[in-house]
């Protein structure tokens, strides 16, 4: 089909590609030679070393252009940043003929010597000018004015949240200071890898979809896979395929990659999401707890340069001991209750208390759970390990050493959000089938996000696996706090969104 113009600014674009390709312009052609980046250029020239700027090479879309009669000035924008060419009309005539045939939003790239203009700006002096692609579609480009306070003021601006998730690839040019958090997003995983893998521990990959979900209360999304006539499942975790892999013997290995949960939606949760998960053999969640604690504060070293930072109106240290506090003393501080001893009626009561909604099919863990995401986790700012969990609370949880009635299990929270959840992995197979039978039991009572029992797993188990630890961090959330921004959707590319109607 062909492209369709919707308005005046894109039938004018498409007469003027009609007139370049006329006049035997290509305006798609297959590569173009760079030397250089926008921002290498403008960082590293200097006036007394013109001299090594004679040859240049650069691409990049046009977000400024001015026609003064016998030279013109124009704006490329790279992935690094923006840089000023200049062409004059006696050096580039059949250019020239057509400057007024290029807009904003087209992409070029330009070959010349590098100068400073009488303003002080670096700019490429164009020796050969190259349509790459011609832009059908305006941008959105804000219009800048200065007030007489001196105050710059922005009209137009592609602001609207909602459209700038929708149109990720226009919010990315027009607003480039955007790019910024995705370039964090980067180190921050390529920190963890370079940490992992300087340990000797493996990256592997684990099946995505499964013939049985588990290693987490969450509900799948469903599938149905044709050739082998059976329903699978979107993994909802990683964690009971790579303690298979520990059985089978290897002593580190870990994985970063995307789950999926058929939940709601809201800031802190997209159905699609980014999880690290890693397990060590002949370690518990002490050492991991300690192993964890470095992991963020180098993180964080090297992704944003600091370990004190803002969020929103929180300072936040994480130059200092992490804090470690059992469960039970946080509900008593923060509810004066001892929320732990109670049985599931009185949990019942007190979520009833403290209008937290509860109904009828809650089962004594996800009670326990609401009560403490309530009352308890908005006051954990500073980072702060909470430790020894219930064990209804954590089915695949090693049972504490010393402590009867609860497991060996941390949760590290910084912002009043969880960044990691880790436990002593639990290996008796007979503790473990306990476990995922009580689970079944829940599950048949109406709590649709308990774990289903996995045979396999516990198969697996039967055939031996290490002490180990295990530990997971929600990339996403951890982004968020480390790019001080307060929604999900502004760490993906491309969150999860509802379909427009046509």
């Amino acid at each position: 089909m062909p492209f369709v113009p919707q308005n005046d600014q894109e039938e004018r674009r498409l007469e003027e590609l009609q007139a370049l390709e006329s006049a035997g312009f290509n305006a798609y052609p297959y590569s173009f030679d760079k030397t250089h980046s926008a921002t290498e250029i403008a960082i590293n020239f200097k006036d007394e070393d013109a001299e090594n700027w004679k040859q240049v090479a650069i691409a990049g879309r046009i977000m400024a252009i001015r026609n003064m009669g016998k030279a013109a000035f124009a704006h490329l924008q790279d992935q690094s940043g923006r840089l000023q060419i200049y062409l004059k009309k006696d050096e580039l005539p059949d250019i020239y003929e057509h400057i007024n045939h290029f807009d904003i939003g087209d992409i070029v790239g330009v070959e010349g010597y590098v100068f400073r203009t009488r303003t002080g700006e670096v700019t490429i002096h164009c020796t050969k000018f190259e349509l790459l692609c011609k832009s059908l579609t305006p941008l959105p480009i804000a219009k800048e004015e200065i007030d007489e306070a001196g105050n710059k003021i922005l009209h137009d601006a592609f602001a609207d949240k909602e459209l700038r998730y929708r149109k990720r690839y226009v919010d990315l040019i027009v607003n480039p200071q955007i790019r910024d958090t995705f370039l964090k997003r980067s180190k921050i995983i390529s920190t963890m890898r370079n940490y992992f893998d300087a340990q000797g521990w493996i990256e592997v990959e684990t099946p995505i979809l499964q013939p049985l979900y588990g290693g987490a209360s969450a509900r799948p999304f469903t599938t149905k896979h044709n050739a082998l006539d059976t329903t699978l499942y979107m993994r909802i975790a990683l964690e009971l395929y790579l303690k298979r892999l520990i059985v089978g013997g290897f002593e580190g290995v870990y994985e970063i990659s995307k789950n999926f949960r058929n939940e709601g939606m809201d800031k802190t949760h997209n159905p699609e999401f980014t999880m690290l998960e890693i397990y060590v053999a002949y370690k518990d969640y002490v050492w991991m707890m300690n192993m964890t604690e470095e992991l963020i504060k180098t993180i964080a070293d090297k992704a944003i340069g600091s370990r004190l930072f803002k969020f929103e109106i929180n300072e936040i240290n994480l130059d200092c001991e992490f804090a470690r506090i059992p469960m039970s003393e946080l509900f008593i501080q923060y509810t004066s209750k001892d929320v732990m001893s109670m049985s599931r009626e009185q949990l019942f009561a007190t979520a009833k208390e403290f209008h937290i909604a509860a109904d009828e099919t809650f089962s004594n863990m996800k009670l326990l759970d609401e009560i403490f995401s309530e009352k308890v986790e908005p006051n954990l700012i500073q980072p702060t390990f909470v430790i020894d969990y219930p064990v209804e609370m954590s089915p695949l949880a090693k049972k504490h050493r010393t402590k009867e009635g609860l497991v060996e299990r941390f949760e590290l929270y910084i912002n009043g959000q969880e960044m990691a959840n880790a436990f002593s992995e639990l290996n008796d197979p007979r503790d473990q089938r306990d476990r995922f039978e009580e689970q079944a039991r829940n599950r048949a009572q109406g709590d649709d996000e308990a774990m289903v029992l996995d045979e396999d797993f516990l198969n697996s188990l039967e055939v031996g696996m290490p002490p180990t630890a295990g530990m997971g961090i929600g990339i996403d959330r951890l982004v968020m706090l480390l790019t001080n921004q307060t929604s999900i959707r502004d760490v993906l590319f491309f969150p999860q969104m509802k379909q427009e109607k046509n």
